[in-house]
């Protein structure tokens, strides 16, 4: 591109960069348009020690399911012993989500983060020397902590750093670290799954070399450069954000972030000095924005993705599964289409945009739901019957049981039968203690080393469906991984004012572990309750209900700066969603450095 100097021929300075204006405007469009900003290393480098939070947290949802089937004949856990143990740290994370909401304004990202680092180690160590099922619980507190802190901190982090142009992706890689550490941690439960003694404390234990790792990365990570700015220090913000755009020309961007602080300072003078949440409440525009986070992170939980996680392996066990070994390596092929599904949606997040990809999870998820539950329907309904009555169990209630269905859901019972070729045969429903069910109380089967075909079955039912529900649970992963898994945390980091965002991430975070508790909580005993099939149906429904609600509230955040995505929510919802236009013709910075005549340097600012 050639500089003409139109009429100064004196070796004066030139009035216009080309001859013709059309030539300047076209050539000004061509790059606002076509040049694409290079990501500097460094960014990839800072999701990499961020996502490991991601890691974490997938590594314990998944390192539990396998775990709890050792962890069970090791604690002779019950029912509600197994729900709390999972359920504790989901609790734990609920709470110090909104602790790290706080934490998170007053002391900086960074410090959040490697504070939850080292919190989730030291959870890691306790669980792995638990002798009994007190200290086990209390590592599991522990670990929630840790997992509560960087579920409210890393995705805000990862958006406040990363470029417009991928700052989905960026932050959908935290999501993707999630599903990579559940496949991992089946992995993990796979190869130490056959030490019944000791290999739970390596399923658990291993979780304390990844967070040291992320605390030694992070000593050399910065802060978010829009914290920095917001708190006055703005010669590091300058330097962090041009380390982070790998050129020292961030003038536009650093401006603009530095413009909306001084905004943000402004309405903090003339509002209230009410909590900030409460101010979000009273604000329509944020309370708006709340609105959709808090309903995409409750419609992510009752869509039942934490439970076939946490139970992946009591799910397949369910569906007729009967080794501890193959349940649990079957989980890990379920953790690995999660994960590869995710990584698809990395791709189509900057390509379909957030809506379009959100949306359609949902709906596969309601699809996919409605065929584990006929799954589990059709295993019910054509469920081998009992074909002996043993003497010695004459007198008891489950003698009176004709099939194993009936037999599996009265929770005093067993099904004992010999495993053949065509079926299960010379079967009987004998009783069993509810605190110890891993064999009948009389009977053939009162014994945990059982000889030749003889099989105990107290959560299954032998059946040929057994493929159903399995197909569905891969189906599922398929629709919900690349959307409603990572959806919620972009979106969530994106929508919220520079003031409220904290406090935005930590309520709608509190949201999810709050419903994710609830579930957690309630899927044994829903099973129980509302049946295998009952309970998929309900979380179909829920799924449903998130489909029409999402499908009115959630607008198109793709290619939007964080800046640009608050005018969003400015239009109520009854008044019809407008779009906010932005021309990009419109160049608001054009600088043009050279050299006077007198060899001092000097600056063209294009008039504004």
């Amino acid at each position: 591109m050639s500089i003409k100097s139109n009429g100064s021929t004196n070796g004066g300075r030139p009035r216009s960069l080309y001859e013709e204006p059309e030539e300047e405007r076209h050539e000004l469009k061509l790059d606002s348009i076509v040049s694409k900003p290079r990501t500097p290393t460094f960014v990839y480098v800072l999701t990499f020690f961020s996502a490991l939070g991601g890691f974490l947290f997938g590594y314990d949802t998944g390192v539990i399911s396998g775990a709890m089937i050792l962890l069970r004949n090791e604690f002779n856990l019950s029912s509600v012993w197994q729900e709390l143990i999972v359920s504790v740290t989901v609790a734990a994370a609920a709470v110090f989500a909104l602790i790290g909401g706080y934490l998170n304004d007053r002391l900086g990202r960074r410090p959040v983060i490697m504070a939850a680092s080292i919190v989730f180690t030291i959870g890691a160590v306790c669980m792995a020397i638990a002798g009994d099922k007190y200290l086990l619980l209390a590592g599991r507190v522990i670990i929630g902590a840790g997992i509560g802190m960087t579920s409210t901190t890393i995705p805000m982090y990862l958006a406040e750093c990363s470029p417009a142009h991928i700052r989905g992706r960026l932050v959908s890689t935290n999501i993707a670290m999630v599903a990579c550490g559940q496949f991992v941690a089946n992995v993990i439960d796979g190869i130490f799954g056959w030490d019944e003694t000791t290999g739970w404390r390596y399923m658990l234990g291993l979780a304390g070399i990844p967070s040291f790792v992320q605390f030694l990365g992070f000593i050399m990570m910065p802060e978010s450069p829009r914290w920095l700015i917001i708190n006055h220090k703005d010669e590091r913000a300058r330097r962090v954000l041009q380390t982070m755009r790998g050129q020292l020309d961030i003038e536009e961007e650093y401006d603009s972030v530095k413009n909306s602080c001084m905004e943000t300072e402004v309405e903090e003078q003339k509002r209230s000095k009410m909590p900030i949440i409460i101010q979000m409440i009273q604000t329509p525009s944020i309370r708006r924005a709340l609105i959709v986070g808090c309903s995409l992170q409750m419609f992510q939980q009752v869509a039942g993705i934490n439970t076939v996680m946490y139970y992946s392996a009591t799910i397949i066990r369910m569906s007729g599964v009967k080794g501890d070994e193959t349940a649990i390596w079957l989980s890990a092929v379920t953790s690995f289409v999660n994960f590869m599904f995710t990584i698809l949606g990395l791709y189509l997040v900057e390509k379909i945009g957030r809506r379009a990809l959100t949306l359609g999870s949902l709906i596969g998820a309601v699809i996919s739901l409605a065929w584990l539950a006929i799954g589990f329907h059709l295993s019910a309904i054509y469920t081998p019957p009992v074909t002996n009555i043993e003497s010695i169990s004459a007198s008891s209630p489950c003698s009176t049981l004709s099939t194993c269905n009936q037999c599996m859901r009265a929770l005093e019972c067993g099904y004992c039968y010999l495993d053949n070729i065509r079926g299960p045969t010379n079967s009987s429903c004998l009783p069993t203690d509810y605190e110890d069910p891993w064999q009948s109380t009389i009977g053939r089967c009162n014994t945990t080393s059982l000889s030749g075909n003889l099989t105990w079955a107290y959560d299954y039912c032998p059946t040929d469906y057994s493929w159903m529900p399995m197909a569905g649970l891969v189906l599922y992963l398929i629709f919900f991984a690349p959307g409603m898994g990572p959806m919620p945390w972009t979106i969530n980091s994106e929508i919220y004012p520079l003031w409220a965002r904290s406090t935005g991430n930590a309520a709608s975070t509190f949201t999810n572990w709050i419903f994710n508790l609830a579930v957690s909580m309630s899927f044994i005993s829903l099973t129980e309750t509302l049946t295998r099939q009952g309970t998929f149906c309900l979380y179909a429904g829920m799924a449903l209900i998130g489909v029409v609600t999402l499908g009115f509230l959630l607008p198109e955040t793709k290619g939007k700066s964080l800046e640009e995505v608050e005018g969003l929510f400015a239009q109520p919802w009854c008044s019809g969603r407008q779009t906010i236009s932005y021309n990009t013709k419109t160049i608001q910075y054009v600088h043009i450095r050279g050299l006077n005549r007198d060899g001092r340097e000097s600056e063209l600012d294009s008039p504004e």
